[in-house]
Order: structure tokens, then C-alpha cells, then sequence
């Protein structure tokens, strides 16, 4: 055949010539014709025992045995059926041939005799056919090396075997029947169909109907559930390759079994609750199962799919699948996977919504009775659980598992700050909020015994950062939870001290400096000491600015910022990556030096969505705390009534007040420059060495802060000179007013004297009349001296009166000109400039005439 001709040629090109004149090649030729040709039934059976010996090891024979031995071997389980012995043989070669040799590390285009052989054999849907016709065999070998060999095919040519074995009938029927084999046969069956149902909706579906749940379930319960081996690791890939995707699987397990068994693999039993590395797996494979069933595929968009997961979570919440899961993620000693809301905020209302605080005594109730409570009483029950030993492991897991019931849920936040909790004895005070009590448990923490009462100096390494991670994510966009946090004084002081503290570790301090940024960010308070800017002039005192900002940059260089990775599509779990996923258990007794970096519940627990926020609540706390600090602690609101002289002020007190205003104004000013240069000053001295891109940055974007700060402050300075522009315009308004009326004044008083002046006048004439009329006759007249000087009295009281009550006004308008004059005088303008000229033309005029005798 050309197929066989080809690969004889590939054969020649490997041992250097085209004839394959090796020893191998040789040895092999002549094994495979006495397997053809030999007269003796033994002899057969040795030569085939002899070639499936060299075909194990040398890649050189199985290249060979490829070229040539297919067709003999494919004939030896056709035709001699009855020949129990030489058929075991030819299919333990047939393993062999298709199983890959390591010799170490070779080049990486070096021929893989192992996928070439596969190849080969898959190429032919008759060669499918007869091995699954093997299965019904009587002989247990011939079951097993069967089993063997269709999975090796599986494993290297999968597409071309799922094609193979849909064409042929009851082809996975046959595959089927061997779960109800033999222990060893069941186990194999089990592997080869795990990989015959990856992306095979149609066998999926065959399965499923052919009883696989059934099968499935009664096997994992023969092994003993969770606590099982690695068949039940296998049953539970099986299940999930026939659910995943597979909306009609899913109602069909839903409406006939039922989702009871699956949950009873979450089950922990026993008292100590041990994990072994299998029972990991096994439990991560059954939450693989749980969120297939809640979450669906990619492809799970339209309302039938949502109708459909809806109806699955009913049924879960239903069978109280969240007690079991809470229970793996909190009660345990050693919870190997988060339990986790992944965006589903009705799902985190509705868990929030059942955390009910239970009386004290219930609390301290033995692990049996968790039955009896809801979600979230068993979850505030695991916050409380071991408080007075000193053992925070199973709070700081209720934390973690709190964490992401708050995340991105401000209705969460909110419901939960109400919770209140009883003092651990009712004589010690009256109930405080669960945030107070978390904040309570991370001080607690630094001090943590272990339970055979020593130091445990590794315990704070992830039960502080959790608790941390969990006010972090609490006070996120939430004001009222940073009040609630403020609301106690101590809070504010232990972060301060724990942000500072060497002996903490890098994380520990950068989600502290995080926790004190969130204060600032999301602080709407105006109450004197709980304020913003108390927040930033505290981290101001108590720290510096510098040493603060640097808590970022320690922490965003650590090994578990560095490392996050962003979230990678959910893989199927499989044998291959299962074990890696459950390695965790190992890695504190074997690499205890970096457990301060890497420990592999921090690991994860700071997953790169909790990184990612981290790293955006930096930018927005440095921004933040620099425009904070950058403005003075009071805020002067101008209002233009300020300017306006009060009712009954005198002119002495407005003009005070308003030097007072400029002064505070200047001193306002003065305050900013200086608290900008320090700034300047900090901010240079951060920036100073050898940053990382992310911290440019961050330098770059806190000095377009500090720019954009010194401008608005400048534009408000500029306002404000304006305004005292106004204010000084207006007074020179108001000098002027007053310089027209003094105007005014001299004005009336020039014409009243120009009217006593014609009263003289008319006097003087009268006078000559009298004389006249004295010196004309002898009539007696009246005393005209009497009359004259009783006119003259009255005339001069009248202008007196009149003159008096000008003077009076006079002076009055005098004292305000006066007055005026010393406020411009204090505005730089010069007064004798604005008055040149007032009143030159309105002298009095000089009295010329003479008085006739």
C-alpha cells in the first residue's frame, strides 16, 4: 500500500538510508515474519512477546514496526480470535507502539515515532471497528489491552477516534458496558471516556442516555465520595465533560436524578475534617460541577439558557448547597479553593440578606447544629468562632468569603454595616457593628496563638492581609462605611501605627496605606477630627507624605502584585492540571523562606481582579490626598454681603473689618504657597530614584495634579483680587458721593452768607434814611438807634441759628471726608490727587465795599 511505502521511506530518512538496512529494522522485519509465516504456534507467540519488548523501548524499532507490522498484527485479531495468547500479544505490541518513549530531551523536530504509528492506525475506521468488537471478548487482557489501546488513540488522534466510534453501531454502547466490568477494565473505561466526551456534544448525548449519571454516581458512592481515589476524580471529569455546554444533559440530570448526589460529594464528614492532596481534587472537580450547573458556557446568553441556570440555582439553593460551601470555605482547617460570587449581584443581596445574628449562646454551639442555622448566620458564626483562643484562621476565612459577598455591591455594604454583634460576654458592653469587630480581629491578629498555645508567627502572614482585603473592599465607594470606620478614634491610630510597623510585612502595610487613601477618597464627613483633611494632615505627622506614598511602590513590586496574572477563560479541571491546582497543601513545610511573599492562601486570595482595584484606588488616593493637602483647612466662603457696612457699624469698625478680611485673605495664601511647596518638595524627593513604569505614572499624574492645584489656586487668588478691586472701586464711589455733598454744603453755606451780606446792606440803607429824615424836620421820631439795634439783633440771632446748624453739618461731612481719605489712603491712592480741584470755584466772595459813615 502507498500509505505503508511512504513510511518506509520516512524509516530510511531516519536511520540514514533509504533500504533501512539498521539492526533495528532488521530485528524487527524478522519478528514480523515469523509472526506471518511460522509454522509453530509457540514460536508465534515468542516472537510476538520478543517484538512488543523491543517496540517498548527503542524508538527505532517502533518507527520500524510502523512501517511494516500494522497490517500483521491487525490480521493476528481478525483471524485467530481463538488463539487467546497470540491476540493479548498483538495488542500489548499495538500499546506499545503507540505509547511515546522519553529518552530525555531531544531536538524539537525530532520524529515522534509514537504519533506517527497513531496516525497510522486511526487512518482505517475498520481498525476501530475490530478493537471495539474486542470488548466483547471473554478474556480480561484482551478487555484491558483493548481499552488500553483505543485510549492511546484518544489521547494522540482524538477527532478523527469521536468520528470513528460515532459511524459504528453500538460502538459506545460496547464502551459503556465495561463501567460495569472488572474494577481494573472499569477504571480504564472510565479514562477513555473522559477523553471521548471532550467537545463531543453528540456522544455527550449518547451517554447520557445509555445511563451514564446513573453509572456515574454509583461508582463514586462505591468509592466512597470526597474521601475516594483517583476513580472518583475520574467519575466527576466524566460528568462534567457530559454537562459542560450541554443544556439538555443538564435538565435531564436535574429532572430524573437530581442534583442530591452531587451535593452529598461536598459533604465533609469525620470531626477533623482532614484533606488529603486526592480529596482536593476530588472536591475541586464537584465545584467544577457546581459551576456548570450556575454558570453555563460562553454560549449562555439567550433566556432559555438564563431560564435554565436560574432554575438550577433555585434547585442547589434549594438542597442547601451554600451550607456546604460554606463549610468548605470557612469551617475547615485547611479550605483548598474561595468560595466566590463571580458578578452576580442578586446572588450576593440574597446571601447578604440572611446575615442574621444569632444569640450568643448559639454561636458557641457545637459544629452538629450548623444544620439548624442559614448561610449567613453560619458565616457570621465562622467571623466569631474561636475569637477568645486567640485562633483567627476560621474568621479570617469567613472574611475572605465576606469579601466577595461585598464586592462591587453597595447594597451589600450598606445592609452589612448594620449588623451588630454581642460583646463575647454580655457584662463586657453593649453590642458594636461587625466592622468594629473585624478591625478588633486584625489587631488580635499581630499576636496570634497557635493552638498548642505558642507564638504562631506565620498566622498574621494571611489572616491580617484577608481581614484587610475585606475593609478594603468594604469602604470602596462606600462613605458611609468609612464613617462607620472613623467613627471609633482608635481605628485611625492603629492604622497609622501599622502602616509604620517594620516588623509587618509589605502587603500588610500597602493595604493598610490603601485602607488610610480610602478614608481620604470616600470621606464626605464635615464633623471636626473625622474630616479629610484631619485624614491627610494625620498621614502628614504621623508618617510623611514620602514614606506614605512609598507603601504603594513596596507593595505594587511584591511578589503577589507582580505575579497576578489577568483572569485566564476557566479551564476544564483534568488530571494533568489537577494536581497542580491541589499542590498548595505542600507548600508551607517545603519553601518556608518566601512564605512571606508567596503564601498559597494569599496567593489565592489576591486574584488579579482584587489587584486591579488596588492599583486604580492608588491613582485616585494620590490625586486625591494631593488635592486635599494642597488647600487650606477652612475654606473662606465670600459672600458680597461681607463688604457691605452693617447697620449701626461705624466707619472705624467696617474699615477694621474689612483690613481684617484682607489680612486673613493674605494669610490664607501664604498658608497654600507653603503647603504647596512642601508638596513640591515630597513629591520630587519620592520621584527621585529609580521608579518602575506604573510608578512614572503615578509621578506623572500626581504633578499634572499639583499643576493643575497651583493653577486653580492661582485663578482663585486672581478672583479674589478682583473682588477687592470691586471693594476698592466701591469706596472711591462712596468718596465721591461725599465729595459732592460737601460740595453741596459749601455751596448753601456761600449763599446763606451772600444773604446775611444783602441783610447788611438793606440795613445800611435804612440807616441813611433814618439820618436823612432826623436832619429834614423838627417831628418828634421814634429812637431810631433803639429800633436799629433790636433789628440788627434779631437779624444777626437768625443768621447765627442758620449759621450754626451749617457749621454742624459741616463738620459732620468733614469727620466722613476725613475718614475716607485715611481707608484710601490705606488702598494706595492719593488723596490730595482725587481733591485737586474740588471746590476752587465756590470761594466766598470778598466783602469790597466799604460801610458809609
Amino acid at each position: 500500500m502507498d500509505l505503508v511505502s511512504g513510511y518506509k521511506g520516512m524509516v530510511g530518512l531516519v536511520f540514514g538510508n533509504e533500504n533501512s538496512g539498521s539492526s533495528e529494522d532488521s530485528y524487527v522485519e524478522r519478528l514480523l515474519d515469523r509472526i506471518s509465516n511460522g509454522a509453530l504456534a509457540e514460536d508465534r507467540r515468542t516472537a510476538v512477546a520478543e517484538l512488543q519488548s523491543v517496540v517498548a523501548e527503542s524508538r527505532a524499532a517502533q518507527l520500524a514496526f510502523g512501517a511494516m507490522g500494522f497490517p500483521i498484527l491487525m490480521g493476528v485479531l481478525k483471524e485467530e480470535r481463538d488463539d487467546v495468547e497470540m491476540v493479548r500479544g498483538a495488542l500489548e505490541t499495538l500499546v506499545s507502539a503507540l505509547t511515546p518513549i522519553d529518552h530525555g530531551k531531544g531536538p524539537k523536530n525530532e520524529v515522534q515515532p509514537a504519533l506517527m504509528n497513531t496516525d497510522l492506525l486511526s487512518r482505517e475506521a475498520e481498525n476501530i471497528s475490530l478493537l471495539l468488537s474486542l470488548l466483547t471478548e471473554e478474556d480480561f487482557y484482551i478487555r484491558y489491552y483493548t481499552l488500553q489501546l483505543l485510549t492511546a488513540l484518544l489521547t494522540n488522534s482524538p477527532n478523527r477516534l469521536q468520528e470513528a466510534i460515532l459511524t459504528i453501531p453500538r460502538g459506545i454502547t460496547r464502551l459503556m458496558d465495561m463501567l460495569m466490568d472488572r474494577e481494573v477494565i472499569r477504571n480504564e473505561a472510565l479514562l477513555l471516556l473522559t477523553y471521548l466526551t471532550r467537545e463531543a456534544e453528540e456522544i455527550q448525548k449518547i451517554l447520557v442516555f445509555e445511563g451514564a449519571f446513573e453509572k456515574i454516581f454509583s461508582i463514586i458512592k462505591e468509592e466512597g465520595g470526597s474521601e475516594g481515589g483517583v476513580v472518583v476524580q475520574d467519575c466527576l471529569e466524566l460528568l462534567n465533560n457530559l454537562l459542560r455546554n450541554n443544556a439538555s444533559n443538564q435538565i435531564l440530570l436535574r429532572e430524573t436524578m437530581g442534583f442530591d448526589p452531587l451535593i452529598s460529594i461536598l459533604k465533609l464528614r469525620g470531626s477533623t475534617y482532614s484533606f488529603t492532596q486526592q480529596k482536593t481534587i476530588n472536591l475541586l472537580s464537584a465545584l467544577e460541577t457546581i459551576n456548570l450547573l450556575l454558570m453555563g458556557g460562553p454560549e449562555a446568553e439567550s433566556a432559555k439558557d438564563a431560564n435554565r441556570l436560574l432554575t438550577n440555582k433555585t434547585v442547589l439553593v434549594q438542597k442547601k448547597v451554600l451550607d456546604h460551601l460554606l463549610m468548605l470555605g470557612v469551617e475547615s482547617q485547611w479550605a483548598p479553593v474561595a468560595v466566590r460570587c463571580a458578578k452576580n449581584s442578586d446572588g450576593q443581596t440574597m446571601l447578604a440578606s440572611t446575615l442574621i445574628p444569632q444569640p450568643h449562646l448559639m454561636t458557641h454551639a457545637p459544629l452538629e447544629e450548623d444544620v439548624n442555622m442559614s448561610f449567613g448566620s453560619m458565616l457570621l458564626r465562622g467571623l466569631t468562632l474561636n475569637e477568645n483562643d486567640g485562633d483567627l484562621e476560621t474568621c479570617c476565612r469567613a472574611a475572605s468569603v465576606l469579601s466577595y459577598i461585598l464586592k462591587n455591591n453597595i447594597q451589600c455594604k450598606e445592609r452589612v454595616l448594620r449588623i451588630e454583634l454581642e460583646a463575647p460576654m454580655p457584662s463586657l458592653g453593649a453590642p458594636e457593628p461587625l466592622m468594629h469587630r473585624m478591625v478588633k480581629y486584625l489587631a488580635l491578629a499581630s499576636s496570634m496563638k497557635s493552638k498548642d498555645g505558642k507564638s504562631s508567627p506565620t498566622g498574621n502572614l494571611y489572616v491580617q492581609p484577608i481581614i484587610l482585603k475585606l475593609l478594603v473592599t468594604w469602604l470602596a465607594d462606600c462613605p458611609n462605611a468609612v464613617h462607620c470606620f472613623l467613627d471609633s478614634r482608635p481605628h485611625l491610630t492603629y492604622l497609622l501605627e501599622l502602616v509604620s510597623n517594620p516588623s509587618a510585612t509589605v502587603c500588610i502595610r500597602g493595604l493598610t496605606a490603601v485602607l488610610l487613601g480610602e478614608c481620604v477618597l470616600y470621606n464626605k464627613s464635615s464633623e471636626s477630627g473625622k474630616d479629610a483633611f484631619t485624614i491627610v494632615d494625620s498621614i502628614s505627622q504621623k508618617v510623611g507624605l514620602t514614606s506614605y506614598f512609598l507603601k504603594f511602590d513596596e507593595m505594587q513590586k511584591s511578589f503577589l502584585f507582580s505575579s497576578a496574572k489577568p483572569a485566564q477563560p476557566r479551564k476544564a479541571l483534568t488530571r494533568s492540571n489537577a494536581a497542580s491546582m491541589a499542590e498548595i497543601e505542600d507548600v508551607e513545610e517545603n519553601d518556608s523562606s518566601n512564605q512571606n511573599e508567596d503564601h498559597p492562601i494569599l496567593i489565592s486570595t489576591f486574584d488579579a481582579q482584587f489587584v486591579n482595584l488596588v492599583k486604580k484606588l492608588e491613582l485616585d488616593i494620590r490625586e486625591n490626598i494631593i488635592e486635599v493637602y494642597s488647600q487650606p483647612k477652612s475654606k473662606v466662603a465670600v459672600v458680597p454681603a461681607e463688604l457691605e457696612q452693617k447697620s449701626g457699624e461705624s466707619d472705624g469698625d467696617y474699615i477694621k473689618r474689612l483690613k481684617s478680611f484682607v489680612e486673613k485673605q493674605c494669610s490664607e495664601i501664604q498658608d497654600l504657597l507653603g503647603r504647596n511647596a512642601n508638596l513640591a518638595e515630597d513629591l520630587a524627593k519620592t520621584g527621585g530614584g529609580s521608579i518602575s513604569q506604573p510608578e512614572q505614572r503615578a509621578g506623572g499624574a500626581s504633578e499634572r495634579v499639583q499643576v493643575e492645584t497651583l493653577r486653580r489656586d492661582l485663578q482663585e487668588a486672581s478672583q479674589r483680587l478682583e473682588m477687592l478691586k470691586t471693594e476698592k472701586a466701591k469706596i472711591e464711589s462712596e468718596a465721591s458721593m461725599y465729595q459732592n455733598l460737601a460740595g453741596k454744603m459749601e455751596s448753601d453755606l456761600q449763599s446763606l452768607s451772600d444773604a446775611y451780606n444783602s441783610l447788611e446792606q438793606a440795613n445800611y440803607h435804612l440807616e441813611k434814611e433814618v439820618k436823612a429824615l432826623k436832619s429834614g424836620g423838627a417831628t418828634p421820631s421814634p429812637d431810631i438807634d433803639a429800633i436799629k439795634a433790636e433789628a440788627r439783633e434779631e437779624a444777626q440771632k437768625e443768621s447765627e441759628a442758620e449759621l450754626n446748624d451749617l457749621l454742624v453739618c459741616l463738620g459732620q461731612e468733614q469727620s466722613k471726608v476725613e475718614k475716607l481719605s485715611a481707608r484710601l489712603l490705606e488702598l494706595g491712592e492719593d488723596v490730595d490727587k482725587l481733591l485737586e480741584g474740588i471746590g476752587d470755584d465756590m470761594g466766598l466772595p470778598e466783602d469790597s465795599e466799604d460801610e458809609e459813615d
